[in-house]
């Protein structure tokens, strides 16, 4: 019965959030059209589609099981073909991982955001869910000597909170302060102090994982955060990306990297209080960095598209 509900749940996912047509689901799938409008037709019928998609319980394609298995983590893989371009692959990955979402938003609760290019994308699919009593607490600082980065984050957050109805609450760092001391002073103040903890008491996180090279240009990376010199650190230190600015080998490491003394997200390890924490990736690029983000254990959950996972997973052998 399993195999029955999850063929339902990948022909819905195809055709409701990522758009294909019927012909195209056939061929990716390997069945006929009529097979693909028979399968549309029972997933309404047993509930398996609603306002959102609804993953059945065991249902899980070999891919999503090998990553349960090799890190824990609970995937969502989204097929497509190979030839969609990394803005394509983005956007059929942030449909998902809205839907995801938007089952995980319940009254009362708290939601810690990350920005970044992944995450303003997802903006874009929010649907919106009548809940009450949600805040969202803004997980890393985003101003540079350039900008405050008050435009940029609170345009991704008023989205999410227009979705939720909820309250925001931004956080007004830097990402990356010039130096250490600066921000373990600015730690010790009451203000910055009680974003910090609300940021802990998030029952859910949602994050991209930013890549160093590759694909398509990860915010932090391309919008004037790091200069050449905190670069040539980054690749002294074998840094592939990061999770919420905090920087990470492909190894897993982090605590050794000179510049996470200034980084102004939150930690591996304090993430890892978060019960239910989210990464979307998209595009290949992204491969290495997210290999290095399940090895530091920060995800829970992760929405990916297919090539990339299995490109991440070679590397990870």
């Amino acid at each position: 019965m399993a195999e029955r509900e999850d063929d339902l749940y990948r022909t819905a996912l195809l055709y409701y959030v990522q758009g294909e047509s019927m012909d195209a689901i056939a061929h990716q799938l390997g069945v006929s059209r009529s097979t693909v409008s028979r399968h549309i037709k029972l997933a309404r019928d047993t509930g398996v589609v609603r306002i959102t998609l609804t993953h059945p319980r065991g249902a899980h394609s070999a891919l999503e099981d090998i990553l349960q298995r090799r890190f824990g983590v609970n995937a969502h893989v989204v097929t497509m073909k190979d030839a969609v371009s990394d803005v394509g692959r983005l956007d059929r990955v942030a449909r998902v991982a809205a839907s995801v979402l938007g089952e995980a938003v319940q009254d009362g609760t708290m939601r810690g955001i990350a920005w970044g290019t992944t995450i303003a994308a997802v903006t874009a699919h929010l649907q919106s869910k009548p809940v009450n009593g949600v805040t969202l607490v803004q997980l890393n600082g985003a101003a540079n000597d350039r900008t405050t980065g008050i435009d940029y984050v609170s345009n991704i957050m008023s989205r999410f909170a227009q979705a939720y109805d909820a309250e925001s609450l931004l956080f007004p760092v830097p990402a990356f302060f010039d130096y250490a001391e600066t921000r373990e002073a600015l730690w010790r103040e009451r203000s910055i102090a009680r974003v910090r903890e609300m940021q802990l008491q998030c029952g859910l996180a949602v994050f991209g994982v930013g890549s160093v090279a590759g694909g398509l240009p990860s915010h932090v990376y391309s919008s004037g955060y790091l200069d050449d010199e905190a670069r040539a650190e980054l690749s002294r230190d074998h840094v592939v990306g990061d999770v919420c600015t905090v920087l990470l080998r492909q190894d897993g490491s982090w605590a050794d990297i000179a510049l996470n003394t200034r980084a102004s997200g939150p930690t591996p390890l304090q993430l890892r209080r978060i019960p239910r924490r989210l990464g979307v990736v998209a595009g290949v690029g992204k491969a290495r960095a997210l290999v290095a983000a399940l090895r530091a254990q920060v995800m829970t959950d992760l929405v990916v598209d297919e090539k990339t996972a299995r490109v991440a997973l070679d590397l990870s052998q």
